[in-house]
Formats: structure tokens, sequence, C-alpha cells
């Protein structure tokens, strides 16, 4: 029976082939149409009749294949060669034995596709996919039979992958994978060949090229020569960066296939093993999750491969007491994969994180989070490295580099014992203190556990409360983290806070006492509050009551040689203005400091910025510095060593500005309502002539508060005053109704108001008649001021000191009532006269 269909399948193709004859003759005719028509029925004879495998084969081989070839290689007509090629793909799919066309087929498509120099190539791009296809199809179908056609297959393959036709790339990646595939043994020594060609189109602007390009690279390195990493490794890393998501996860798949597969993949783990993982943070929950699962997969074969390495770690397993949150932690292997391999990843990572382009460095600044993560207590022995590295990069400009790192800092405060990276951090923020260094510091505390960080709480409370730290700068950056250490420590240690209150108080006045620093204040404020919260008090009002005494004993050390430079005169502003009624139990010192540094050989801006914060306490006394009712008893040292000096004529503006913020204090003093008539008098009999002499000062603001002073204290105790000492105060009182301001002006009219009351028996008014009379007349002109307000209160004032001598008063109008444009004012003068005689 089989000799008999052996029989009938070559009398079958003897029939087939005598059918051909014909339209084989007609593809040496000159006409196009001619041949074009023989190739159409020999596609009629062959491919739309059934024909058995072998009786194709027989007709193919023998018949149809050289003509073919020359059809396809020579004829200038596409129609033709396009056919040619059909009837080729036809001939090979379906014949028994393709493999027996390659020694004629594979010189012809070497011919098209990469002629020698000289040679035209196929011009058309779709003849030139048809040709690629037709490749695949041979690597397909033959497999192993084409190894010795493999160097012609590289040569095609190299022209083919830089075609300017995409779909011919695209092919041409796929047959290179195929080739790899099918020829193993053979393909590894050519492999290398098509890495340049691969790699110059690895960015082409279709992503499915892109795509095309990284599958390929990754089969034919597989198959290959494993050396070939090397080269292509930059172009993959520079992949994970590609806006499509299908781009990345080629890259991702392609590494993790190398990372279980590669035959030389341990001597590629510390090249691959960045790559896999930075997939980890990419975008699409699809990329992640395979980057992810490659990962567990190569840790738990490594670990299999390894597995009496790690016998004893596998034994004794222990979880960490203190981890992360929301984070999972690695297996094994993965761990130990990185572990030993990051001494030879690390210092690339560092030199990454510090590119110029941004992307590198968010990119490097993710891995090196995860890293670490798998490293855990193994990133002791590369602080060095990363601290380095960290302290430069959270000073960068792109806020996610700076976030991913701060992560990271935190991680070595999990993992790494406190007294190995403090000593580290510690020692390089007192060599040179910077706001990159306060800023690792605090993250490596906020990720340490709090009994681990316990035992060296006073070393870094004490460190940072140096003035070589907290005093180091007044750059809001550096104040900010500085700020971050405490809040920091707070959170961490909470009640065990308690042993270092003292010095994380010292650390927040001083932040606080930044000048530039205001914005802070309210974030000072509330780390004072939580401070005293892990305290158990009930605000930071207790903090400072608990030390108030210290504070103010660490700020007067060296009161006697401030200068308006001195931290310290900020540091008292702060505690003396925001411990509100607590710097009223801490008078004592608080005194001691003004009446030593309120000397007028002391340095002058100093003494302004004291008498301001003196004049800001007195305004709320009873709130602030007689919070306990003891601020009388300092009284005279405030009028005599204090004010007293400080009021006394010296030229130059910058003494006439002390008068000013001298004369405020007084008048806040006063103002405040804690001073009796009896020690007002007291005041009055020390400071009376420097207070009027003020009123001739070029401020108005220090003439206005004199005007006001004097007139309180007229007020209060103008009555015991002797007559000469009234008789020297009006006239300086008159000179002030020829003030420029309007507001002195009035304040010197109710200051001559309350000196008439001073005057109430016959005696005084017999003595002061001239000087009263005097009085009258020069108030009756300022009755005529072009102020309306000005004239009422002179009114007022006349009004007053009409009471004394009421008959030479209105002979004083009548001799001036002609001469005034408000007559006005006068009659209603001389009315209220009238109804006082009366």
């Amino acid at each position: 029976m089989a000799e008999d269909g052996a029989l009938g399948d070559q009398r079958r193709a003897a029939e087939v082939v005598q059918a051909l004859g014909r339209h084989l003759s007609g593809l040496q005719e000159p006409g196009r149409d001619t041949r074009l028509r023989a190739l159409r029925a020999i596609r009629a004879e062959v491919q739309e009749r059934p024909l058995s495998a072998p009786v194709l084969q027989e007709v193919f081989a023998k018949q149809l294949l050289r003509p073919l070839v020359r059809c396809l290689v020579g004829d200038p007509a596409e129609r033709c060669r396009e056919l040619a090629v059909q009837l080729t793909c036809h001939g090979l799919s379906h014949g028994a034995r393709p493999a027996e066309a390659l020694p004629c087929l594979l010189p012809a498509l070497a011919q098209r596709l990469c002629p020698p120099h000289g040679q035209s190539h196929e011009p058309c791009e779709e003849l030139r996919l048809a040709l690629i296809q037709l490749l695949s199809l041979l690597l397909e179908l033959c497999e192993a039979a084409l190894a010795p056609y493999l160097p012609e297959i590289i040569r095609i393959l190299q022209a083919t992958l830089l075609d300017p036709y995409p779909e011919v790339k695209r092919e041409s990646c796929r047959c290179a994978a195929a080739s790899a595939r099918a020829m193993p043994e053979h393909f590894h020594m050519q492999s290398e060949f098509l890495i340049k060609p691969l790699m110059q189109t690895v960015s082409h602007q279709h992503f499915r090229v892109r795509v095309a390009v990284i599958q390929a690279t990754g089969t034919v390195i597989q198959f290959g020569n494993g050396k070939s990493v090397d080269d292509v490794l930059s172009h993959l890393a520079q992949r994970l960066f590609d806006e499509i998501p299908q781009v990345r996860q080629a890259v991702t798949s392609v590494v993790g296939e190398w990372l279980l597969h590669l035959r030389d993949r341990y001597s590629y783990f510390h090249k691959l093993i960045p790559l896999l993982l930075s997939s980890f943070t990419d975008e699409m929950p699809e990329n992640k999750q395979l980057a992810v699962s490659y990962w567990k997969r190569i840790g738990l074969q490594w670990e299999k491969e390894n597995e009496e390495d790690l016998k004893d770690k596998l034994d004794f397993y222990s979880a960490p007491t203190h981890y992360p949150e929301g984070v999972v932690r690695p297996e094994l292997g993965c761990r130990e994969l990185v572990t030993r391999n990051l001494s030879k990843i690390l210092p690339g990572l560092c030199h990454d994180i510090t590119d110029w382009v941004e992307g590198t460095r968010i990119k490097a600044s993710q891995l090196l989070f995860i890293l670490l993560l798998h490293a855990e207590d193994h990133i002791t022995q590369h602080m060095e490295l990363l601290l380095r590295t960290l302290y430069r990069v959270c000073l960068d400009e792109e806020n996610n580099v700076v976030r991913n790192c701060v992560k990271a800092a935190e991680l070595i405060g999990t993992f790494v014992n406190p007294k190995v990276s403090l000593k580290l951090l510690v020692s390089a923020l007192e060599k040179t203190p910077m706001p990159s260094y306060l800023m690792i510091l605090a993250a490596v505390i906020r990720g340490c556990p709090r009994q681990v960080l316990k035992p060296h709480l006073s070393y870094l409370a004490n460190t940072l409360s140096q003035p070589e730290i907290c005093q180091r700068s007044e750059e809001i950056f550096y104040m900010e983290q500085l700020l971050c250490c405490v809040q920091a420590i707070t959170e961490v240690c909470q009640e065990d806070c308690q042993e270092i209150s003292l010095q994380l108080m010292k650390v927040l006045v001083t932040i606080m006492a930044i000048p530039l620093a205001e914005h802070l204040h309210e974030k000072v404020e509330k780390s004072m509050c939580s401070l005293a919260q892990v305290q158990h008090l009930s605000g930071f009002l207790d903090l400072y009551k608990q030390h108030i005494d210290q504070l103010m004993e660490w700020v007067s050390v060296s009161h006697d040689g401030w200068n308006c430079y001195s931290p310290e005169l900020l540091q008292l502003d702060v505690i003396a203005t925001h411990s509100g009624p607590i710097i009223g139990e801490a008078l004592q010192d608080f005194i001691l400091i003004l009446k030593t540094c309120l000397q007028p050989t002391k340095d002058p801006p100093m003494r302004l910025k004291l008498f301001t914060i003196l004049s800001q306490l007195l305004q709320k006394a009873n709130e602030t510095i007689n919070s306990q009712g003891q601020f009388l008893s300092y009284l005279e040292i405030v009028i005599k060593d204090i004010l007293a000096p400080n009021l006394q004529w010296h030229a130059g503006r910058t003494a006439a500005a002390i008068r000013t913020t001298a004369v405020s204090c007084l008048w806040a003093l006063i103002y405040s309502g804690m001073l009796s008539p009896k020690e007002i008098f007291k005041l009055e009999d020390a400071l009376m002539p420097q207070v009027i002499a003020t009123l001739d000062e070029d401020s108005k603001m220090t003439r206005l508060m004199a005007c006001r002073i004097v007139s309180v204290i007229l007020n209060i105790c103008g009555k015991e005053f002797d007559l000469d000492k009234l008789n020297k105060i009006y006239p300086e009182f008159l000179k002030r109704l020829d003030d420029a301001a309007h507001d002195v002006r009035l304040a010197a009219a109710q200051a001559l108001t309350n000196w008439f009351k001073c005057i109430r028996n016959e005696d005084e008014k017999n003595v002061l008649k001239s000087n009263i009379e005097f009085l009258y007349r020069e108030l009756l002109i300022h009755l005529d001021d072009p102020d309306q307000n000005i004239q009422r209160a002179v009114l007022e004032v006349l009004k007053e000191g009409s009471v004394l001598y009421p008959e030479l008063l209105v002979k004083e109008i009548e001799a001036v009532e002609h001469k005034h444009r408000t007559p006005v004012y006068c009659n209603q003068l001389l009315q209220h006269i009238q109804s006082t005689g009366e």
C-alpha cells in the first residue's frame, strides 16, 4: 500500500510538472504582463489545487524553487516579486522538507536584504517585510538546520533591524529571537553582532518597535553571549523612564527573565537587581505587580540554590521587633541578594542620585529606599557613603528626591544602632552644622525605636542645645530642620523627654528668637505644647514655669557683655514676652539683667531692644511682670537705675531714640495703673526734670508721651507741688501749644487744664497772679487756632482757669475780642464765666 501511495505521488508530481512547463518558460519573457500571467498560472496549479506534502515538495524542489528565486532576486516588477515570495512561502510551509530549499533561498534573501556594496537592495518596503517574514518562516520550519547559514541570517538581521520601515524592524526583532531559540548552541557565538543594531533601534519613536527590540534583546542575550549585558544595561535603564507603560513592562520582564535564567546571572546580579527593583515604584500597578512577582520568584530560586549557606538563617529566622509601618518585609532570598550585592550597587546609585537629570535623581532616590529596606542592619557598613550622599541630596530642588531620601534616612534609624548612626551624624554636625545634616538627623530619630533611642537622649539633646549648633545660623531652612529634630524627639520618645525637657526648651526658645523665623512661631509653640503634653503638663506656660529659673540663668550668664548682636538678647525677649505671667516669678533675675544692660555706657541698640521689651511687658503688667504682685518692690531700681540714666540728654539720633523708648516705658508704667499716688509722687520727684526736658525732643512720640506723663502726674499729685515747680512747668506746655503735631497740642492743652486744677488756695493764687494773667493772654491767642479741635481744647483750659481770676480773664477777653476770627468761643467763655459767677 505504501508503494502504491508513493507511485501515485510520483505520477501526480509528474502531471503537475508537465502542466507547469509552459508557465515556467513564461517567467523568462521580457514582458511584465507575460511573467505576471505565468506566476498566476503557477499559483493556480500549486496553491489553489489540493496537493499532498510529498507532491508539493517534489514539484517545489525540482521545478519551482530556482525560477521563483530568480524572479524574487531579479524581476524588475514589484508585483512579480511579490507573487514569487508568496509562492515560495506556500511551497515551504506546505512542503515535506523545507530545509532542502535553504542552499538556494538564503543567499537570495541576503542578496535582496543586505546586498554587497554597490548592489541595490529591495526598494519596496512591503516586499522587504515579506522577505523578512519569509526568513521567519524558515526559522520556524527549519530550526537547527539553519545553523550553517547563521552568518547570512545575522548579516540580514543587522541590516533589517535598521530598516526605515517600522514593521520590518518589528519582524526583524522576532527573527532575531527565533534565531536564538532555534540554534542556541551556535547562536551564542554570533549574538554579539546583533547588539549594536538592536541598541540603535531601542529608542525608535514607535513604542511597539521599542517593545519588540527590548524583547528581542532579552532573548538574544538569554541564548547568546551573556557578556553583552554590559552593552545593553544603560539602554534598558533609559527605557525605564519611557512614557509608555508597555515599554517599561517589557524591560521588567526581560530583566526578570535574565535574573531567573541567564547562565551568567550571578555575575550580573549587582547590575540587574537595580533595574528590576526600580519597577517597584512604577506608576502603573500592573508593572509594579509584575516586578514584585519576578522578585519573589528570584529570591525563592536563590534560596534553593544556596540552601546550605542559608541553613542557619532559615532555621533560626526571627522577625525584627521594630519594622516600618505599611511595608511588607521581603523574602530572605531577596534580602540576601541585596545585602551581598549592595557594596557594588551603592557607589553607582549614589552617583545617579546626584545626576543633573531630574528624572534620574527621582528614580535613584526611590531605589535607594527599596535597597535599604532589603539591607536592614547591613546598612551599617555603608553608613559613611550613605550619609555623605544624603547630606548632599537633601538640598535638592526637587521635593520628590528629598522626600525619598528622608524616607531612606528613617530606615537608617530603624535598622542601624543609634550608637553608630548618631555618632557619625553628630560628628558631622559639630564639624560643619548644615541644614541637610539636621534634616537627616531628624529622619533617623523618627525611624528609631523608642527603647533603643532612650539611652542616647541626653547626648542628643545636649548636642542640639549647644550654642555652636542651635545658634549656628539664622537661615530659615536651618531653623526649620532644627525644629524638626525637636519634634522628632518628642514624637518618638514621649514621656522619656522629661529628662531632656530643659535642653529642648532652650532649642525652641532659640528658634523663636530668630527675627526672620516669625512664620515658625506657631510651629514652635505647637512643639512646646507637645513637649508639655508628654510630661502631663497643661500647656507651654507650665513648661516655662517648670524651667523659668534655669532659662533665666542660661541667658544671663554673660549679660554683662551683651550687645545688640548677642543671641541671648533675643532669647531673653522670647522668654520675657512669650512666658506670659511666668516672667513675674523670675522678676529678680529679669530686673538685674535690665539694670546691668541699660546703663548709658552699654551698647545703644541693645538698650533700645531692652526698653522695647520692658515697654511691651508694662502695657499688660498684671498679666506679665506683675503677675505675682512683686513689681513694685523693684520700682526704685526701675526709676533710679534704669529710667533716670536713660532720660538724660545726650547728642545723637541713637541717644534720642533711647530717650523715646525710656519715656515710652515710663508712660506704660504710669498708664498700667499699678502705681499709687504716693508711688507716682516718688516717681515725679526723681524723673520730672528729665521728662520736662524731653518736651523739646525732635520725636513727636516723645513729646506726646511726655505731655501725657506730666498731665497724669499733675492730675494725681499736682496739689503737692510747690509754687516754684508749678511756675517752671506751664511755660513748657505753652510752647507745646505751638507744636507742629496736632496730638501734642491737644495733650499740652490737657496738661494745662490739670495745671490750673493744682491751684486752689488764695496764697497760691496771689503768688502766681502774674503767671496766670500771662497764661490767660497766651491761651486767648491759641483760641484762634485754625484747628477747631485745638480751639475747643483751649476753651476747656480757659474754662478751668477762669475759676481763679474770672474778672481778669474777662478783661483780657474784651481786650482781644475784636481781633478774633471766631468770636463765638470768646462769647462761650464769657457766658461760662458769668454762669460760674452766679
